[in-house]
């Protein structure tokens, strides 16, 4: 039996559920999110003890591995809908700056042209000085995604550790060339 597959997904007050065939849905102050999960689990909610309870109904490999992957994304979503999920980056360099104008991200970090990258409908990305982006949703996925793309427009090089890079991430930093005599 998988160890975070039996495990059952308790619901804070505020969430509703509401499982269809093999689709669920869930939505709370944060928003709502809808998942279509394979027939190989299923999933049932319980309303008086408001937690979500995954089982599968072979022993079958897919069906085990789905089994656990079920319950983590479900998981994620009832965190999602009540708390939200939160990225944080940091622009390192001079002159590296980024802004929020029309519903695009626009960030200069050391190329000829400004790189504007088009903000995914569903996130909440705002720059609360010029070399911090905060990327806030209900989707973990999203989330995830939206920032390592923007992560990826500039990765923090080793030499002076100049880009755009996690909030509290490390730099491993080279020592560049040493002059001998």
């Amino acid at each position: 039996m998988s160890r975070i597959g039996k495990q059952p997904v308790v619901v804070p007050s505020g969430v509703k559920v509401n499982v269809t065939g093999n689709m669920i849905a869930v939505e709370g102050p944060k928003g709502k999110l809808d998942w279509k999960f394979r027939s190989e689990v299923s999933v049932a909610y319980d309303e008086g003890a408001k937690q979500i309870v995954v089982s599968r109904d072979s022993d079958a490999r897919q069906s085990r591995a789905l089994h656990g992957l079920t319950r983590a994304l479900i998981q994620n979503m009832v965190i999602g809908v009540s708390e939200g999920y939160e990225k944080r980056l940091e622009i390192v360099g001079v002159g590296y700056v980024g802004a929020v104008q029309h519903g695009k991200l626009e960030l200069r970090v050391g190329f000829a042209n400004e790189v504007k990258k088009q903000i995914p409908a569903g996130l909440d990305v705002s720059c609360p000085d010029t070399t911090h982006v905060v990327v806030k949703g209900t989707d973990k996925q999203q989330v995830g995604q939206f920032a390592a793309e923007v992560r990826a427009v500039r990765k923090p090089e080793p030499y002076k550790g100049k880009g755009i890079r996690y909030e509290g991430e490390l730099v491993r930093r080279k020592q560049g060339k040493a002059v001998t005599k």
